[in-house]
């Protein structure tokens, strides 16, 4: 790796302070584009919905129209992909049978991308331990999985059983209590998308217990209980950037998995939410943006007026008897189209921050005597949740 991961966290804080009124902001809340620069201005006012979308899923067509804007942005380095390894032998069709075609693809590049070690391996956050399976069953290793759903344990203890493979289960919940019992020096810990506090209390755990190996592909950032992220390192406590749930949640709104009834009801959704605070600001006389908290995707296909009434609920707000409810659809239509302008421009910034929060756990790694590499272990279209952290410590 040419510069050092200390360098690269450093030049990513630089960046993101450099342009953090670009990102660090609720676009919902906005109600003109929010930044002065006439020329970007136009720039994304001349786009249509279809050249928007083309523009926010290619990483050329975003230098080809934001380059001269963000010009550090674009200027840096790119993250090392994987080496392409050997393929891997075909698995048996019991052993494959029950995992996604996408979740299938994510083990399979994972294992790419085992070292070679005889160290006993322990699955956190395992599910039903379909990783875990293919890892006894490619490497030979006894596997350990710890999951806290008790049925999902059986159900895995079950299938390790009916195929005789050397795989047991830990049911416990990782937020509760420290796995002492179980976390060894002498192990190799490995998560493939672990959620928020998850994976940050895996590599405290991995780091007190002072086990040897570690794999771990981070997710879902935003899922922390504190208001903001804690940074691990001590580098990233240093800084100022003071992240909230909002900006970690900025980092998964790429999606790749998303058929196009999802992609509808993610359109609705944006939609109702902004015409019932057109509503909503008209009724109460407050201007400002309320948010509403995270709902089941199927109230997007019943009725607005249902939503709204749900919403209003949320914020102690009782609606008239009679509500016209096109008119604050056709309204909410506007600032749908700017909300997405907005956010063309803050996904610019969705994989530096990213990566500066991988860099983070890193950099905290390092700091406990472990050699870390951070890397691409997969295609984006894969998983958009790509990033390897491997980490190893001399015995």
């Amino acid at each position: 790796m040419g510069t050092s991961l200390q360098q690269q966290f450093e030049q990513l804080s630089t960046l993101l302070q450099q342009y953090r009124h670009y990102w660090q902001l609720l676009p919902f809340s906005c109600d003109s584009l929010p930044w002065p620069d006439k020329k970007l201005q136009q720039c994304l006012l001349a786009l249509d919905e279809q050249q928007i979308k083309q523009i926010d899923s290619s990483g050329a067509l975003q230098q080809q129209y934001f380059a001269e804007f963000f010009p550090a942005l674009f200027a840096l380095p790119e993250l090392t992909a994987m080496p392409d390894s050997e393929a891997l032998v075909p698995l048996p069709f019991w052993l494959a049978n029950g995992i996604g075609g996408r979740k299938l693809q994510q083990i399979d590049a994972l294992c790419r991308q085992w070292p070679d070690s005889a160290l006993p391996v322990l699955e956190w956050c395992a599910g039903k331990g379909h990783l875990g399976r293919i890892l006894v069953h490619r490497f030979g290793q006894p596997v350990t999985s710890v999951e806290w759903q008790q049925q999902l344990c059986d159900d895995g203890s079950a299938l390790a059983a009916k195929y005789q493979l050397a795989q047991q289960f830990v049911c416990a919940d990782v937020l509760a209590a420290p796995l002492t019992a179980v976390l060894q020096p002498q192990q190799h810990i490995v998560a493939l998308h672990a959620c928020g506090q998850l994976h940050i209390t895996m590599l405290q755990q991995a780091v007190q217990a002072g086990c040897q190996q570690l794999h771990l592909v981070p997710c879902c950032y935003h899922l922390i209980p504190q208001a903001q992220y804690q940074p691990l390192s001590d580098a990233g406590a240093k800084l100022d950037l003071h992240l909230s749930k909002d900006d970690l949640k900025l980092v998964v709104q790429g999606q790749v998995t998303a058929g196009e009834r999802v992609e509808k009801l993610r359109g609705t959704e944006v939609l109702w939410r902004l015409a019932y605070d057109e509503l909503r600001a008209e009724l109460s006389g407050q201007p400002h943006y309320r948010p509403l908290a995270s709902v089941a995707k199927h109230w997007f296909s019943a009725d607005f007026a249902a939503f709204a009434h749900w919403a209003a609920a949320q914020h102690q707000l009782t609606l008239p008897a009679l509500v016209n409810w096109p008119h604050y659809l056709q309204r909410a239509t506007q600032r749908a189209a700017l909300v997405q302008r907005i956010e063309l421009v803050r996904h610019l910034f969705r994989r530096p921050l990213e990566l500066w929060l991988a860099l983070d756990k890193a950099l905290y790694l390092q700091q406990h005597g472990y050699q870390v590499s951070i890397s691409e272990f997969c295609q984006y279209q894969v998983t958009p949740r790509n990033l390897l952290l491997r980490a190893s410590k001399q015995p």
